[in-house]
């Protein structure tokens, strides 16, 4: 006896309502085995690949490639012949929601070579492969981890494709074709990515503040330390310092450390410190936190900066890197802008812009020298915090940011 069921978009836990329908594994008609991956979901935090419940032939696919679904909605019928997956199909759809779960924080590296080769590239690069008929699991990446560029799609056609199709007697002139006009479907991590912003600048009252501070002592105490950081394996940029420093600044001002519950009426004051970092990806920009930054050394954050930021490149990070951030800091200065104002993580009530690094001439001590400069930024919530709160922690942090011993004396960072 032949039973239709419909395989729905299991709970992926920790509060994640959708997801977005990256691709489909399988196609109308096929068959596939209990617990097979069937179709490749982003969500907000990370992209998982669903497993089917049952054992069966496809016959209907619910949503479209692009599509976002509602956890619990149907995305798919199956037609299936053995009535016992039915009637175990609670431990069915059991399992296939721990297989989901366990694929949320699993390494994609680490997926079994049994399964389909996964495919590692943004939805623009995806569009064009579609448009040009090109298979991307054929495809080598070149981009960070892997992740399949544009260049390589192009590559592939031009090498495989284009030239199999070329006319092999008369070249004929190419006509070329400008293209005006792109559009890009805004899917995945820049959706989410768009929505938060609105989200914050439409809850938040923003207001910025700005200094310059002297850096100076901060890049001749770096100096001092690369060698010994990179005998520990270590790659030491001036972002752990500025995390530290951070953290000393926000003990002393603790509104900055916070979330304002508007319904309850409540500013709910952290007294954990989980720094954000803002990091830009080919995919969009995320934002993991260094845990308790404040019990860590220096050291100990400059590895787990760099841990994070290969995740985020790679697309391997966990929801566990990504949730409960209290403070985020956004580095626009490694790629070169001098000022500028960040919006707010949403609900975190600050974020804080780091800026380039200059030198330039100046008198100290009224002596002409060779000065490092550097400008930082804080947007804050002028809904409870003042103006006046605000600039004296940034001046606390300019203050230690120049005197950099002031907030490292104390932890005995070098033993």
């Amino acid at each position: 006896m032949v039973k239709i069921e419909k395989i729905k978009l299991p709970d992926i836990g920790e509060g994640i309502a959708e997801g977005e329908i990256v691709r489909w594994l399988v196609k109308e008609g096929d068959s596939v085995k209990q617990f097979q991956p069937i179709v490749e979901v982003l969500t907000d935090k990370a992209s998982v690949e669903i497993p089917s419940p049952y054992s069966g032939k496809v016959v209907k696919l619910l949503a479209r490639e692009g599509e976002r679904i509602r956890v619990g909605s149907p995305i798919a019928e199956i037609e299936i012949e053995d009535l016992q997956q039915a009637i175990a199909k609670p431990e069915a759809l059991e399992k296939a929601k721990e297989e989901t779960q366990a694929a949320t924080t699993t390494p994609q590296a680490e997926v079994s070579a049994e399964r389909r080769p996964h495919v590692r590239a943004p939805p623009r690069v995806r569009k064009l492969a579609q448009e040009l008929g090109v298979d991307l699991t054929l495809v080598k990446g070149t981009g960070p981890g892997g992740v399949i560029t544009e260049e390589d799609v192009r590559r592939f056609y031009e090498e495989n494709i284009a030239r199999a199709r070329a006319p092999q007697t008369t070249v004929q002139p190419q006509q070329v074709v400008e293209e005006r006009v792109e559009r890009i479907q805004l899917r995945g991590i820049k959706r989410r990515m768009a929505e938060k912003m609105i989200e914050a600048k439409s809850k938040i009252p923003h207001v910025y503040l700005a200094e310059e501070v002297d850096v100076t002592e901060l890049v001749r105490l770096r100096e001092s330390l690369k060698s010994l950081a990179e005998s520990r394996g270590v790659k030491l940029t001036y972002l752990p310092f500025i995390v530290k420093a951070v953290v000393k600044a926000l003990k002393e001002y603790p509104l900055l450390n916070s979330t304002l519950d508007m319904e309850k009426g409540e500013i709910i004051v952290k007294k954990y410190y989980n720094i954000g970092i803002a990091v830009d990806t080919e995919q969009g920009l995320v934002v993991p936190n260094i845990k308790n930054a404040d019990k860590k050394g220096l050291f100990q954050i400059a590895r787990e900066i760099d841990e994070l930021a290969r995740k985020a490149r790679e697309g391997k990070l966990s929801l566990e890197d990504i949730r409960d951030g209290t403070f985020t800091i956004t580095n626009v200065g490694s790629i070169g802008s001098t000022i500028g104002f960040p919006i707010i993580n949403y609900p975190e009530s600050a974020i804080l812009g780091i800026h380039r690094i200059v030198k330039r001439p100046a008198y100290y001590e009224d002596r002409l020298e060779p000065r490092y400069y550097m400008n930082i930024s804080l947007s804050f919530d002028h809904r409870f915090i003042e103006g006046g709160y605000a600039a004296r922690f940034l001046n606390t942090l300019k203050n230690y940011l120049e005197n950099p011993l002031l907030f490292l004396a104390q932890e005995d960072e070098f033993k």
